[in-house]
């Protein structure tokens, strides 16, 4: 059982309306996913592309809610831009997220990223780096998460990504292995891991003291499967369904195996429902209750909401 006093379960705004698709939820509104998040019985959220620009208006939403910011995706361009202009675009992403209350910010390298193309195999057209840019990405990597940590309270934690130049388990060892413990921390996500092919729970095992924050997501294997054979990118695989949350029967990961390690690792910061799946097939509301109520009975978290 997860401590409350250490570990907040939050929701990605993403099953109501998708970042990369924005036709997919554009009927829901912002103010429908917080109102539903909330009595689904999630205390945080991330940032979503229909959330208000203007913090103060943000922070005012969430607080007559009872609800916080956790963190929010940040697109980072560390091996093809100079690092002064991704910096910049840093500073604006943590004030923002400073003034609402965040500890984490999920960076992931968008150079040479395929995660938004329709016509890219995700499995085959990722790009690989060469030695020097990977020197360049692990070096940027250090300077922000020293810039957030040091100067905002916030952790820089990497996302590992389907499409990205740090995909696989070996890119994120790595990514970890050549940077700084102390200011670059992993956002561990169970359905990315789970779609490259790899195991999360053995990945969880080995660098459970480097997680700064989780998503959790469950995959329905039959879909990945239908990627692999018939060479789809990874938004017709969002499409077709290749995400779930947890406690859904479709899906396949060992959640609580997750658990039980980062209990044992005396893990604090936040874990997120965060499954992008299509809201016309899949309800955000339907789901999001049935993610909160299985992690609920399995750690304790999200106290007991009756929803009837």
């Amino acid at each position: 059982m997860l401590d409350p006093k250490k570990v907040k379960l939050g929701i990605c705004p993403i099953g109501w309306s998708n970042d990369d698709m924005w036709d997919l939820g554009d009927e829901n509104t912002f103010q429908q996913c917080i109102s539903e998040m909330k009595l689904a019985g999630f205390d945080g959220c991330e940032v979503g592309h229909k959330y208000p620009e203007d913090k103060t208006v943000l922070k005012h939403m969430l607080d007559v809610r009872n609800m916080t910011i956790a963190s929010k995706w940040f697109s980072s361009f560390l091996v093809d831009k100079p690092y002064e202009e991704v910096e910049a675009e840093f500073v604006k992403e943590l004030e923002y997220l400073s003034y609402v209350g965040a500890t984490a910010i999920n960076v992931s390298e968008q150079s040479g990223s395929i995660q938004g193309m329709m016509d890219k195999r995700i499995l085959k057209d990722k790009r690989v780096m060469n030695d020097e840019e990977w020197d360049r990405f692990c070096t940027g990597l250090n300077k922000l998460g020293k810039l957030s940590l040091e100067k905002y309270g916030i952790k820089t934690c990497f996302h590992h990504h389907m499409g990205t130049v740090c995909q696989t388990v070996e890119e994120t060892i790595r990514m970890l292995e050549n940077t700084d413990p102390k200011y670059v921390f992993l956002c561990f996500d169970t359905g990315h891991f789970t779609f490259a092919g790899e195991d999360p729970v053995a990945v969880l095992g080995k660098f459970a003291d480097r997680v700064g924050h989780v998503h959790l997501k469950n995959m329905r294997m039959p879909i990945v499967e239908k990627v692999k054979n018939e060479d789809w990118s990874f938004l017709k695989a969002v499409r077709e369904g290749a995400f779930t949350v947890p406690g859904d029967p479709d899906g396949c990961v060992d959640f609580d195996a997750v658990f039980d390690i980062l209990d044992k690792a005396n893990y604090e910061g936040w874990i997120m429902v965060e499954a992008e799946q299509d809201p016309a097939k899949a309800n955000p509301f339907e789901y999001s209750k049935m993610g909160r109520e299985y992690i609920t009975a399995h750690t304790g978290l999200g106290g007991e909401v009756v929803l009837k």
